[in-house]
């Protein structure tokens, strides 16, 4: 993990801490009841990883068995959950996507000529970064490596998925700088906000294929939709597509979709890992923003 990526995810998380927690509470009950129960189901004679496990906040760890290990590139995750849970665990700072690295050093290249180092216009640069994006391939190797060492029997995703798409557009900002790389009409197409969706659904898809052939037990949380905008809004009986579950005044929000139309529950079914055990609940982030989340475990096949 380079330093740039690393101070950046730093203070991403930074940033999340400092929001107003005061109306969390129902979220963080659901989320740690959820991820608790993972952690009590897991075999303790097999090592058991947590990715996304930041500072803490929404991981039980006191549910942990001993030797679990803590998966996150903010370079601070860890110490943070020592601080709030009085538990220094083994830990790994890898980009989960795989293609972070790949994606900032695409984006300074859009942004500089090679030959002098000056930077282009921000137009130019991202239209040539929105004709390089495509041919960006993540690949989550560093988890697959992981896994085939040391062959976890349980695996929590805690809330990281719906990150991917965030934080690539925070690599991309980052490398223009000042200036805004996206089309400034909204109604307008943009060809780099297209190409990032692509990049983001392929690393969610190869995560995810890491994931259900890893022969673990799952637990995943992660943000199935956002909503923006003071309409209600209730949740619906489960169903396709899903923004079909939403109720209330949907009509004056404006909801998006931080896994790029990827439904985590059907990848799973297709890679013959059916769900389990599932639940779902609206979290209100911040005024005006509410997070529905998602949480499904599936067991590995003839468990």
């Amino acid at each position: 993990m380079s330093k740039p990526l690393s101070r950046l995810l730093r203070l991403e998380q930074t940033a999340f801490l400092a929001r107003d927690r005061t109306a969390w509470g129902p979220h963080l009950a659901r989320v740690r009841g959820f991820l608790g129960e993972g952690l009590q189901a897991a075999d303790p004679a097999r090592p058991v990883l947590i990715l996304g496990a930041g500072s803490g906040l929404e991981v039980p760890w006191g549910l942990a068995p001993t030797g679990t290990t803590g998966w996150d590139a903010d370079p601070w995750s860890r110490a943070r959950t020592a601080l709030r849970h009085r538990r220094w665990a083994p830990w790994v700072f890898e980009d989960l996507t795989g293609g972070l690295g790949d994606l900032a050093a695409a984006a300074r290249r859009a942004v500089a000529e090679p030959w002098s180092g000056r930077h282009r216009d921000p137009q130019t640069a991202a239209l040539r970064l929105a004709g390089l994006v495509p041919f960006l391939r993540p690949d989550p190797a560093a988890l697959r490596a992981w896994i085939e060492v040391h062959r976890p029997g349980t695996i929590l995703a805690a809330n990281v998925m719906g990150q991917f798409g965030a934080v690539a557009e925070r690599v991309v900002e980052g490398a223009f700088g000042k200036a805004s790389p996206w089309a400034a009409d909204a109604e307008r197409s943009d060809p780099l906000a297209e190409a990032l969706e692509a990049w983001t659904r392929r690393a969610l898809e190869a995560f995810l294929e890491t994931l259900a052939g890893s022969g673990a037990a799952l637990w995943l949380v992660h943000d199935r939709g956002v909503a923006f905008g003071p309409g209600s809004l209730e949740l619906g009986p489960w169903t396709d597509p899903w923004m079909a579950q939403l109720r209330g005044g949907v009509e004056g929000l404006e909801v998006s979709d931080p896994l790029m139309g990827l439904d985590v529950g059907a990848a799973l079914r297709a890679a013959g890992r059916d769900p389990h055990r599932r639940d779902r609940w609206v979290w209100p982030l911040a005024p005006d923003q509410r997070h529905v989340v998602e949480a499904l475990a599936s067991l590995p096949t003839g468990a």
